[in-house]
């Protein structure tokens, strides 16, 4: 995401956990600063830094996320609390502290990185789905609240995308396939265009409602899924 921005010549405030992954990518127009979004002081602080450098801000995207793959029962209360407070407050804190600078310039575009899986009931995923499902109604939420003020907020909803988060949870090589296949046991679809999906397919729908193309364009999901969801 953040060297598509670079490319289109964007001042990019790029932030991470661990911010020395972003290091690699070190450039005039890149500020790389460490970041935790559950923290919502250090988020508006960030916030204001990028505003002063950058004279303002045009754009946001919500895109931190952790997983959690376990059943209700054996879901602990930190496991539940530690993922809704990225997945979800952290979009509520740093959508929150966009629209207090993007709502007096009277522009501006937000976009939250969801999951396909926040409309379609998952096992052994509640608590990601319904993180998710949580930032994806916030974020329709705040896009009405913000459509005043000529500010767009707008979802984009990737479903398996070949991503050190997805390939994680194979058991072998074949785990692609199997993701492509579907799984009767577990009443999950395959993927009708029978791919998984790039990080650069997400990219590109990102790009596409933050651009003015969209520009008529709010309260919208982008489902990046290969038909996965069936539009369920």
């Amino acid at each position: 995401m953040v060297k598509a921005l670079l490319r289109k010549g964007a001042n990019v405030i790029a932030t991470d956990v661990a911010v020395d992954a972003l290091a690699e990518l070190a450039c005039g127009n890149l500020l790389a600063r460490p970041l935790d979004v559950t923290d919502s002081a250090e988020v508006e602080r960030l916030i204001e830094e990028a505003a002063v450098q950058c004279g303002g801000i045009d754009f946001g995207i919500n895109i931190a996320g952790v997983l959690s793959t376990t059943a209700v029962v054996d879901t602990s209360d930190a496991e539940w609390e530690r993922v809704f407070a990225v997945n979800t407050g952290g979009v509520f804190h740093v959508s929150r502290a966009l629209a207090r600078h993007m709502a007096p310039r009277g522009k501006g575009s937000i976009v939250t990185v969801s999951s396909n899986a926040a409309g379609v009931p998952r096992k052994d995923m509640a608590a990601y789905a319904a993180s998710k499902a949580a930032a994806t109604m916030f974020t329709r939420c705040l896009g009405l609240e913000l459509a005043e003020y000529g500010i767009r907020c707008n979802i984009v909803a990737p479903g398996s995308t070949l991503t050190p988060m997805q390939t994680g949870m194979w058991s072998d090589a074949r785990g692609g396939e199997r993701v492509i296949e579907g799984s009767l046991a577990n009443f999950k679809t395959g993927i009708p265009l029978r791919k998984l999906a790039t990080p650069e397919d997400v990219v590109n729908a990102v790009l596409f409602l933050l651009s003015e193309k969209a520009g008529h364009i709010t309260m919208a999901e982008l489902y990046v899924d290969g038909g996965a969801t069936l539009h369920a």
